[in-house]
């Protein structure tokens, strides 16, 4: 790859600023220790940090320094592997110390009571097929479990410290309708924040008493910046908030249109979630007692419009890059990269596959995944400035086939009525709309309706989460090889039951799979003659 290809996660410490590579995704350095003694096993705090410097990198920066600038809502493994990172590098490579992180959430105090306890200081250990590299992140500097303290979290809000607030909350739960764009009103906990807006159980609640309280106050509006993988999520995370605020005040709702930055962001990193096994393992080899360690690959990358209300973190100096428009590198790994783990999930779970790694394994799926990418969606894709596809798809199916993530496939099959929406079917919408070849998407979509029966083709029951599992599924046992029950619901299919002759190709589809199973299916899909794109 050229320099302005990807952009890695942050080099160890001690070097001098990262330089964008050329060629295969940089591996992990150095192989895992040895295993610890059990009595040399000790819990992750401040107090220790001298202890687990000689098992793993530690910060070196005075995390008393740190300024509470960045409040992030719903913190998970992802936003631990990734956002977190790239601001703790901020103060490791002593760039900056004004951007501490104070993490919210909202439903669970599961993550406080892990990060409490250990001064919010947690383990990221990376891995590849060459080895593995641990290192101790320390620029949270505090966490709410909002329901506990909502006014905690408004006062933190409402702090001329706080100058951007970042959401990983996934694409259902900014209550958009799926055809209009606009702000959903109909749920018990809206009503509840636009009549007690003091006591909110929402982000939109928080995040817009927050705004008024700092409009009243005369400070300028923090940043908002959505880092979920949808489209156009800064334009998702605007509608949301001024949709919100719309119920509230007409007035406040002009303010934060016109005064609230909130630039799209598109955000890479493959994160399995951590097991209670894996836990233990970071404890063996690295002596360290974390509570809820985080497991991830080597790559990292991060793109965000250059848009913000009251000043932007120095993020370009540890490898993010800033862009006008975001839409072009969303596009790249939204329908490459997740429409992918959607076709994958699908259909290696019903040939009874566990780890995306197994089904890179399979030169069946292996050849599919590549011929879905290049016949079928890259010829769809208007190519990022700086990009090179051909490179970028080859350090995808690297990252798929590393057997050092293991990524489960029910991780990559949840939700699949936001997923394949926002992920897949937008490429086979657009490939009928333009007469493009459309087997290997279609094949997909089959994939997914097949999963929703709940059996693989050996009969074992498959997983299912999904807000609208229950629904799907019944829609998808009654129907059997005939699809149109399930495109009749238009919230998640839009309009492709209405295509002339679509349905009769995926049933076509489903009639293979349930003939022959999923792998036979895929390798005669992925042998068929095709034709090249125009």
């Amino acid at each position: 790859m050229t320099q302005a290809e990807i952009l890695p996660l942050p080099a160890p410490r001690g070097t001098a600023a990262p330089v964008l590579p050329s060629g295969p995704i940089p591996p992990a350095t150095g192989a895992a220790p040895n295993v610890v003694a059990a009595a040399e096993i000790l819990p992750l705090t401040d107090a220790t940090l001298g202890h687990h410097q000689a098992q793993l990198e530690v910060p070196t920066y005075d995390r008393s320094a740190l300024t509470p600038a960045v409040v992030h809502f719903s913190v998970g493994g992802f936003h631990r592997a990734h956002q977190l990172l790239y601001f703790d590098e901020l103060a490791e490579r002593r760039i900056s110390t004004d951007w501490g992180v104070v993490g919210v959430g909202l439903r669970s105090r599961t993550m406080k009571d892990a990060l409490a306890p250990q001064d919010h200081l947690y383990t990221v250990v990376e891995r590849s097929p060459d080895g593995e590299r641990a290192r101790v992140v320390g620029v949270m500097v505090g966490y709410h479990f909002a329901p506990e303290n909502p006014t905690a979290v408004l006062d933190l809000l409402a702090d001329r410290r706080t100058r951007m607030v970042s959401l990983t909350i996934t694409d259902s739960g900014y209550r958009l309708d799926p055809h209009t764009g606009l702000f959903d009103p109909d749920d018990p906990d809206i009503r509840w924040d636009v009549a007690h807006p003091t006591v909110p159980r929402t982000v939109f609640g928080f995040i817009v008493e927050a705004l008024d309280r700092r409009r009243r106050s005369g400070l300028p509006p923090f940043s908002v910046v959505s880092c979920d993988n949808m489209h156009r999520n800064g334009d998702a995370a605007r509608a949301a908030v001024v949709g919100f605020a719309r119920l509230r005040d007409e007035v406040l709702a002009r303010w934060i249109a016109d005064r609230v930055a909130f630039p799209s962001s598109m955000v890479d990193r493959i994160t399995p979630h951590t097991t209670p096994e894996e836990r233990e393992v970071v404890a063996r080899r690295y002596g360290v007692d974390d509570r809820w360690p985080v497991i991830t690959e080597p790559f990292s990358q991060w793109v965000i419009e250059d848009e913000f209300s009251d000043g932007r973190p120095p993020l370009d100096e540890v490898g993010v890059r800033f862009v006008p428009d975001v839409g072009r590198y969303e596009l790249m790994k939204t329908r490459l990269l997740n429409a992918s783990h959607c076709a994958l999930g699908y259909l290696g779970s019903l040939a009874g596959h566990a780890s995306l790694d197994q089904v890179m394994e399979d030169p069946v799926f292996a050849a599919y995944v590549t011929r879905l990418m290049d016949v079928e969606v890259t010829p769809l894709l208007p190519p990022p400035e700086g990009i090179d596809l051909a490179d970028y798809k080859r350090s995808l199916l690297q990252r798929f086939a590393n057997p050092a993530i293991a990524d489960g496939l029910p991780r990559l099959c949840r939700r699949g009525s936001t997923k394949m929406p926002h992920h897949l079917l937008p490429s086979l919408r657009q490939a009928l709309r333009e007469d493009r070849p459309h087997a290997l998407l279609t094949l997909a979509l089959a994939g997914w309706l097949r999963y929703l029966r709940g059996t693989d083709d050996s009969g074992r029951p498959l997983p299912l989460e999904d807000a609208l599992g229950d629904r799907l599924r019944a829609l998808a046992r009654e129907g059997g090889s005939d699809p149109r029950p399930l495109l009749a619901e238009t919230c998640v299919f839009g309009d492709l039951g209405s295509v002339p002759g679509f349905s009769e190709e995926l049933e076509e589809a489903l009639v293979a799979l349930d003939r022959d199973g999923s792998r036979a299916t895929v390798a005669a899909r992925s042998l068929l003659p095709t034709a090249l794109p125009r």
